[in-house]
Parts: structure tokens; sequence; C-alpha cells
């Protein structure tokens, strides 16, 4: 048993959030049944088979510029718990499948709806990116170094952190107060405000008037030497993260620098800009593995900078299983872990529309409805 077993979420193919947020709930064991298109856009780009937001879901075909189509969807989700939808506010409810609807035929229903700007306010119908939600929660304004421009994190904080993650834990939320209540609710899961709740803890520190504006030049944001990255003498990058005095300790006795008395100014944000320099010549005194050596598996906050190639074979992340073997690629393992009810291997996507009978089966059509839908081209095969 996986600990979403049970759970039926219809989920409408979309890019970023919405395909994140499925996935996380499939992969814990959560039906989820995709809403393909006849014709897809750009989240036709990656191989389905290469797509690893695509993991974990039965997928069907449906025409919705069709009234059977339609019809169709809303039959699912007279089965389901939950619908994920990331189109523009108001599409859904043009083609017909908008929360009124669908709570009208399922009052249990929870309806997730994930955009950029939210579903209300005066950018909600305007297009964005992850870049652009995150410029406006203030966020991107803190993401870079000293005097440089501000470099987003891809598409991560934005798009998944405050998105896709946000949903799923709001989905799962408000299936729990459903089952409770016996009504569903509707989920405004906007970007924006999840980005912004991510920086809680830098505008706690903000407020209390130990986070400077100014980017680059805070504790946490590579201002101090001690947290920050820094080049090999091969090229290669590593990271230190030494922020408590035990590690600071620690660090400065296995690198070498106990008896430099300059280090002993951990905290003065005055004397950061000059140790920094001190240190960016002391890590290119050797090279990424002879530093790996000396201070990997020490309680001094070190780890390489490893790439996306280079990931998957470290020891630590071999152990625990963090990227596992699928259909002949590396794919990040289900995360979190549960002792009781773990999540079951991922297997490669199969093609759009693969299980189109098997869920047409599952909502109680005949043989002959079937047959009919599939001769139409309202619902599509692989």
């Amino acid at each position: 048993m996986t600990t979403l077993q049970g759970l039926r979420i219809v989920e409408l193919a979309g890019i970023g959030p919405a395909p994140f947020c499925g996935m996380m709930l499939a992969d814990h064991g959560a039906e989820v049944i995709r809403i393909d298109r006849p014709n897809p856009g750009i989240e036709g780009m990656i191989p389905r088979e290469k797509d690893v937001l695509s993991r974990g879901r039965k997928s069907i075909i449906v025409d919705l510029k069709t009234p059977e189509g339609i019809e169709t969807v809303r039959d699912l989700s007279k089965t389901a718990d939950g619908l994920i939808e990331g189109l523009r506010p108001g599409v859904m409810e043009r083609i017909g499948l908008g929360p009124d609807v669908l709570l009208t035929d399922n009052p249990r229903l929870v309806y997730g709806r994930v955009t950029g700007w939210g579903q209300t306010g005066p950018l909600a119908k305007v297009a964005g990116h992850d870049i652009n939600y995150i410029s406006l929660s203030g966020n991107l304004h803190t993401y870079g170094r000293a005097g440089d421009k501000p470099t987003p994190p891809v598409n991560l904080a934005a798009d998944y952190a405050g998105g896709a993650m946000f949903l799923a834990f709001g989905m799962l939320a408000a299936i729990l107060s459903a089952k409770q209540s016996g009504k569903g609710q509707v989920i405004d899961c906007a970007m924006i405000d999840g980005a912004a709740a991510l920086a809680g803890m830098t505008w706690s520190c903000h407020n209390a008037g130990i986070w400077s504006d100014e980017r680059g030049t805070n504790l946490l944001d590579t201002g101090a030497h001690f947290y920050d990255t820094y080049e090999t003498a091969d090229g290669k990058w590593i990271s230190i993260g030494c922020i408590e005095p035990q590690f600071y300790a620690g660090f400065r006795q296995l690198a070498g620098l106990e008896e430099d008395g300059d280090f002993d100014a951990q905290l003065d944000e005055k004397a950061w800009p000059a140790l920094k320099e001190k240190l960016t010549a002391v890590f290119q005194g050797k090279t990424r593995s002879e530093w790996c050596v000396l201070l990997e598996g020490m309680d001094v906050c070190f780890a390489p900078v490893l790439s996306m190639a280079e990931a998957p074979a470290h020891p630590h992340n071999q152990e625990r299983q963090i990227f596992l073997d699928v259909a002949g690629d590396p794919q990040p393992a289900p995360a979190p872990r549960f002792s009781a009810t773990p999540a079951e291997r991922p297997t490669a996507a199969l093609p759009a529309g693969s299980d189109a009978h098997a869920v047409l089966d599952s909502l109680g059509y005949n043989a002959e409805k079937i047959d009919q839908l599939l001769q139409a081209g309202i619902v599509r095969k692989a």
C-alpha cells in the first residue's frame, strides 16, 4: 500500500507547476489521470518517455473543443477527489469546466488552480513566467552577488517550490477537509504567493534589521566568506556553509587556517570581502578531489559542487538511491520517504492517450460508446 492509494486526481495537461504537482501525488500512490490535448503545445517538446514530470500517470487525449469531450471530462471529474489545472483565469469557465460546474456535479471535489499571478488582481490574466513572479515578490532582488545583476535559480523558486509544492499541500489539505465535511472547494494557488511565503525567513531578518537590501552582502546570499562557493585548482567548485562557531572552527583547523588571526573575525561583515579573497586563494591551492579527501564527511558543512552528470554517481546519492535509473535515464526518486507506505519505483511515462480504454471503462462507458468517441476523434489513443 502506498500513502495516497485510493485518491483519484484529474490533471489538465500543462507545463510547470501543474505536472510537477501531479507527479508528486502520483509518486505516492494517487491515481492521476491526465487529460492530454490532441495538439500539445510546449509540453509536447520533451518526449514523453524522457519526461520526469509525466511519470506515474494515466493519460487520455480528449478534444475539449467538442461538447462530447467536455461531457467526458465532467463524467471523469464526478469520480475524482481532486482536479488540477494551470490555465489562465477564465479559460476553464469559458470551455464549460469551471468550478461552479464541476462542484455542482461533485460537491466533494477539490478544484486546484495554479497560476502565476493568481485568480484575482490587476495582473491575473497577464502572461508571465517564473522569473517575473519572483521579481514582483521581492525574491529575485535577493538572488545574486554584490554589485552584479539579479540571477534567477533556474525556474525552481516560483514554478515548483512556490507553485507545485504549495498546490500539492493545498490539494491534500482540502481533500482531508472534504472527507470530514463532505464539501470540496477551490484552491487559488498563485506562484507569486508561494514565492513570497518561501522568503519568510529572509523577511524575518529584514524586519529585524539584520538583512541588507543590498544583495550579496548578507549571511546567506554569498556575502559571508564562510557561506559561498569557491573554485578549485582543477577548475571545479566546492561549497562551504560553516555558520555555527564549532563548524567554522573545524573548517579552519582542517584547512590550515587555525593560526591565521584574521579569520577570528567570523561575523565582522567589514572583514568578509578580504577573508573571501584569502579563501579564494586557499581553495585554488588544491583540486576538488583533494579538498573532498580533506573535508568531505567532516562536520564543517562542506560539499563538492557536482554537475548533473556527476550527482547520480556520488556514494551518498547512490546509497540512498536519490537518483533512479528509469528506462535508461537518471530520474530523481520520489520524496519524501515514508516508513510504512513507501512509494513504488517510478516507471517511464507512456505515450499520451495510452490509457483511453481503461479510463473510459472506469466511468462505466460501454464498448459502443467508447468506440463512438474514438471513431469521432473526441477521445484518441496514443
